[in-house]
């Protein structure tokens, strides 16, 4: 048996289907490169039959990573199948990714097919897609409750379709770490052709077990691992990729086997999708949590000055934390935050440089620091942004404690590309400065979407830090969210607003719901 297991990153797929994590098609480009930094072996970057969207971010992805594979999901269906391959046809490795759920529930209530139906479904779509590459991966989904007699049949019949990677995913999350090894054991032995394909794991995080039930399948001899960065994901996530990979390099005497990921880039690859999708990395989370690598009691401070080995399994640095850190500030030059965008893993042209340089220097005549986090929000405000419908060219808010209602005026510009074709000006009250900005904005807009979620994070601490301010907006059945970065939180609600209202007029099409493995 191999001792490599193979690193299938779904952070672009399953990831994404996390309520608030939506990512845009320059922002999907931006992660996929930093996956292949990290070293995944495999990206799955979509369901292309989901949407015309989604058709060409796989794409878009295909094209763009050369080093590992790339996957498209698909149901066992033939027209997903030939739509998946055609978005991945022209990467450099591609794979399809498709999948048929096997537990009696799904078959019974979901599917309404029978044993023998199923079980033709899912040799028909493998030969289907196997006509196309030899690079086939089949799912069995919510296998964890499946009958394992007749999973291990399906396992056997799609090995035989021409699967070279077979996936037994907890779907809800429902498995135990003993009964999930246990399972893997079994359909290893019991799946008479078992030896022509890698077995792979797929986890959920329902149970909190995501992560144990990963380990305990590749102990038993799984050679695959589905996980997503931080462990976003459907409902409680995924298996985090960070925990899993360190686990397996900390803990190697036990499971004696290796993956390709460079771990020093899982911190720069966690906190690059923060700042994507504006959720922050909670203080607490393990490997890249900023609690993670603190010590507060006298008795673990003395221990690790003396040793670090003392309290720390692992050192910063293996995972990606600096052990330096370069100040920026107003009297730095271009190439001292050139080599800071480097550091924080963003490959950037010379006019996309010049334009973080300006902001760097703007930002920095307010605030006395400019932390990474700092660095990292400009990247992502003013370089990733997609180009927009509306601008805001100017604001101005009037709130207080009594007399005249919060009041907000605002100057918004409506543009072609790059060229503004029309300037619309406004003002409204609202029960708050907020209230009153997001007002003003419908009305220059024409709709008032519906406020479904608002969220303010300090990108870093102290009274000058920039705010980070996640909104998700609902406009009858569709649903954006948008995000905005400004050191003034008012300024950075009204550009987070602004930039849903722009993804809601990029949806060319409602995105049918993506099953989950």
């Amino acid at each position: 048996m191999s001792n490599h297991v193979y690193i299938f990153d779904t952070t672009l797929r399953d990831g994404e289907q996390s309520p608030g994590a939506t990512m845009n098609l320059e922002e999907k480009l931006g992660l996929a490169r930093q996956l292949e930094a990290l070293g995944v072996d495999i990206i799955e970057a979509g369901f292309p039959a989901a949407s015309q969207g989604d058709f060409e971010a796989v794409r878009a992805i295909a094209g763009e990573v050369k080093d590992i594979q790339v996957a498209a999901l698909c149901r066992a269906l033939e027209k997903d199948i030939d739509r998946g391959w055609e978005a991945i046809k022209d990467a450099a490795h591609p794979r399809i990714h498709t999948f048929l759920a096997t537990s009696e529930i799904h078959m019974a209530h979901k599917l309404r097919k029978t044993r023998e139906q199923v079980l033709a479904m899912a040799e028909a779509a493998v030969k289907h897609a196997a006509a196309y590459t030899d690079n086939v991966e089949f799912s069995a989904e919510d296998a964890s409750r499946s009958d394992w007699e007749f999973l291990a049949k399906v396992c056997e019949i799609v090995i035989n379709a021409g699967a070279t990677t077979v996936n037994i995913p907890d779907t809800v999350g429902y498995a135990q770490p003993f009964e999930f090894g246990e399972l893997i054991a079994y359909l290893l032995k019991n799946v008479p052709n078992s030896n022509r394909a890698v077995f792979s794991v797929h986890c959920h995080n329902d149970l909190g077990l995501a992560v144990a039930n990963s380990l305990s399948a590749i102990r038993a001899g799984a050679r695959q691992a589905e996980v997503t960065l931080s462990g976003i994901g459907e409902r409680a996530g995924n298996a985090s990729l960070e925990e899993l990979v360190m686990a397996l390099a900390t803990r190697h005497e036990l499971y004696k086997v290796d993956c390709g990921i460079n771990t020093r880039q899982l911190y720069p690859s966690c906190r690059r999708l923060s700042q994507i999708i504006g959720q922050p990395i909670p203080p607490y989370k393990a490997i890249v949590g900023t609690n993670a690598f603190a010590h507060e009691s006298g008795i673990h401070q003395d221990g690790v000055l003396k040793n670090p080995l003392t309290y720390e399994i692992m050192t910063p640095e293996s995972v990606g934390r600096k052990g330096t850190d370069m100040v920026i500030g107003k009297h730095s030059g271009s190439h001292a935050i050139k080599a800071k965008l480097v550091e924080l893993g963003y490959e950037l042209d010379e006019r996309q440089l010049g334009v973080v340089f300006s902001a760097v220097k703007d930002l920095a005549d307010k605030k006395e620091r400019v932390f990474d986090e700092d660095v990292e929000a400009l990247v992502l405000e003013k370089v990733y942004r997609r180009r927009d419908k509306y601008h805001m060219k100017d604001m101005t808010v009037f709130s207080g404690t009594h007399g005249v209602p919060p009041h907000a005026a605002m100057v918004l510009e409506i543009l072609d590309g790059e060229d503004v074709v029309e300037v619309r000006r406004n003002s409204a009250f609202g029960e708050g400065p907020v209230d009153a900005l997001f007002k003003c904005i419908g009305e220059m807009v024409g709709f008032a979407p519906t406020l479904d979620r608002f969220q303010i994070n300090a990108v870093t601490g102290g009274t000058d830090a920039q705010a980070t301010v996640t909104v998700r907006i609902m406009h009858g059945p569709k649903a954006a969210v948008g995000r905005g970065t400004n050191e003034d939180i008012l300024v950075a609600s009204a550009m987070a607003f602004i930039n849903a209202l722009n993804r809601l007029e990029k949806m060319r099409e409602e995105k049918e719901e993506c099953p989950t493995l």
